[in-house]
């Protein structure tokens, strides 16, 4: 141990002692199969249980916000299909959060979902650390996903991109330069009306807080990719001749 790090534990705060079992704590005696306990009520704040519980209720208004627009997010799984078999690409923008599920899209589509497929392609602009932070440098955190846009997109290329707020500068701009190339812009967003979902060829548009909104964005992104697996499953078919596409 070096003396700096004796140093700066000398310093911390003696911990006090525990009394009772915590939160996740297994007994002794219980078979470590077994689940582990749950905590007493009495032991959680009522504000904690309170806050956990309006947030759970918060979750049933961005499902049927999603599910009144089931029919869009089909068509888009489709449409995905269609242009990513015809040698397309996607391209996907966030921040933050939505950076995140932008990257699991581009996942799901680059790997598989839940079956075995060819693989397509699916760029998460966001994810090349080294363009990111060059560009960033270089021309303004506003041009991050646009110059990237100008880049990789092709006409007939999709772009989705996600946003709570749906106020992003660079993701306006990338919805900016993706129109001047032909690149269908698809939206994912919180309440509308928003600048991006105003920029974009298509929106679904989530009613519900912002965390609310973002936790339905991950189940839009699930059901827009059962969609395009269903339709690439139909085309693989077609293509093999075991099934007539009479769509």
């Amino acid at each position: 141990m070096t003396t700096e790090w004796s140093l700066q534990e000398a310093e911390l705060p003696a911990l006090p002692p525990v009394t009772g079992r915590t939160v996740f704590e297994r007994p002794l005696e219980q078979n470590p199969e077994q689940p582990l306990a749950c905590p007493e009520a009495g032991h959680v704040p009522e504000a904690s249980r309170d806050a956990v519980r309006i947030h759970l209720e918060n979750v049933l208004p961005a499902l049927r916000s999603l599910e009144s627009q089931s029919d869009l997010l089909a068509a888009w799984g489709v449409e995905l299909a269609k242009r990513l078999l015809g040698g397309q690409r996607l391209l996907a923008a966030g921040n933050g959060g939505s950076a995140a599920e932008a990257q699991h899209l581009t996942a799901e589509l680059v790997g598989r979902f839940d079956g075995e497929r060819v693989p397509f392609s699916a760029i998460a602009l966001h994810a090349e650390s080294s363009a990111v932070t060059a560009i960033a440098n270089d021309y303004g955190y506003d041009e991050l996903f646009a110059r990237q846009v100008r880049a990789h997109g092709r006409s007939g290329d999709i772009l989705l991109l996600l946003s709570t707020s749906g106020k992003s500068p660079n993701l306006l701009r990338a919805a900016e330069a993706a129109a001047r190339l032909n690149v269908t812009t698809w939206a994912l967003t919180g309440p509308a009306p928003n600048p991006l979902a105003e920029s974009c060829d298509e929106v679904v548009a989530i009613d519900a807080l912002s965390a609310n909104a973002q936790e339905g964005h991950l189940i839009a992104l699930h059901a827009l990719c059962r969609s395009f697996e269903a339709e690439i499953a139909r085309k693989g078919k077609t293509a093999a001749g075991q099934e007539v596409d009479r769509g």
